[in-house]
């Protein structure tokens, strides 16, 4: 079997790992293509290291620009890839950009597809993301869900037939790194100065535009995360650096301690010795979740309904509203609930090349 798995983002390369490192321990050949989406090393290149994954096959370098025009130059650069490769299985993750292109220029040429996280749903179509997944669900051949809910969702959408539960792969790779972590006993390394991994601090990310374009909105944001009882270590999104930048507004305030995006390993160490997570990532909340740490999640919905349950994370979407409550939310103590396995038990990976495999034609 042939697989031509095609990332170009941050999330997709945490969940490309565990695939990869599983398709290596078998006689199946596997095609990297990295649309290049993700072009700051700091976004893109850690993590291959990091994460033990090999250099990509074919590196598009597409790098920035307007929706339609990032997805138009990864399509044209994309089929004549798929098309002299032919593989079994074109392999998309998540729902980027990369995603709804390498989509698009497979079915074209009549290439089988499987998406990778199929079935994920927020119900806002002012998200970018939800376009890309539902148009992906919809044109892919195979959806390999995540979750019991997002089968339900591709079932209620019509698409029951096409849909095989395999679990999370973030899971996968999240469970490792995390028990490499606690093994190695060190505190987390590259933290922002002036935050002490021995005393209590939050961990916190911001880079959707809902909560970064308009200027009002995210000088209401910093200003609540400054106005926090404890440090909190904003691992800067340089979409966040350059719209906070254009708007004029101070980041490192208050409470705030600006540092870079951390690998992997890096993140999970981090959020590991944290005493939670402030967030409108929707991979750092799954995590948060998983590494039983609490979670405040900046956004009015979130496709990881499971999270909520027993208060593990909590939707905060307006610091104008929510004034004092806010930082309650913020810093409340890790819930006692069990938070069982609804993503899996870190087996995804194999699960989906065993699927993948049954399924060739």
């Amino acid at each position: 079997m042939k697989v031509l798995s095609v990332v170009g983002a941050r999330p997709q390369l945490v969940k490309l790992a565990p695939v990869s490192d599983d398709m290596s321990n078998t006689d199946h050949t596997h095609v990297l293509v990295h649309t290049g989406q993700h072009y700051d090393a700091e976004m893109s290149d850690v993590f291959f290291s990091g994460l033990g994954i090999p250099d990509p096959d074919v590196h598009l370098g597409v790098g920035s620009g307007s929706h339609g025009a990032q997805t138009g130059s990864m399509l044209t650069a994309l089929e004549p890839i798929i098309d002299s490769q032919r593989p079994d299985w074109v392999l998309v993750y998540g729902d980027t950009n990369s995603t709804i292109a390498a989509t698009l220029a497979a079915v074209k040429l009549h290439v089988p597809v499987a998406h990778l996280e199929a079935g994920l749903r927020s119900f806002n179509r002012r998200m970018p993301e939800e376009h890309n997944r539902v148009l992906t669900d919809h044109a892919a051949d195979l959806l390999l869900a995540p979750t019991e809910t997002a089968m339900k969702h591709l079932a209620t959408e019509g698409l029951a037939e096409r849909s095989v539960l395999v679990g999370d792969v973030m899971v996968d790779v999240c469970l490792k790194v995390r028990d490499a972590v606690r093994a190695s006993g060190e505190a987390p390394h590259d933290l922002p100065t002036g935050i002490d991994p021995s005393e209590p601090y939050l961990v916190a990310t911001l880079h959707r535009p809902d909560n970064t374009d308009d200027r009002d909105r995210l000088a209401a944001l910093v200003e609540a995360l400054a106005a926090l009882p404890v440090p909190v270590a904003l691992l800067a999104h340089p979409r966040l650096v350059n719209r906070a930048a254009a708007h004029g507004i101070e980041l490192q305030q208050g409470a705030i301690q600006v540092g870079r995006p951390l690998p992997y390993g890096g993140l999970i160490a981090a959020t590991v010795h944290s005493r939670g997570v402030v967030t409108d990532s929707g991979g750092l909340q799954k995590e948060a979740f998983l590494l039983g740490r609490p979670c405040t999640t900046i956004r009015p919905e979130t496709e990881w309904v499971e999270t909520l349950e027993g208060g593990w994370n909590v939707l905060a979407p307006d610091p104008h509203l929510m004034g004092d409550t806010w930082a309650g939310v913020a810093t409340r103590p890790a819930p006692q609930t069990d938070i069982g396995a609804p993503y899996g038990v870190g087996k995804a990976a194999q699960t989906t090349i065993d699927v993948l495999a049954s399924r060739c034609s």
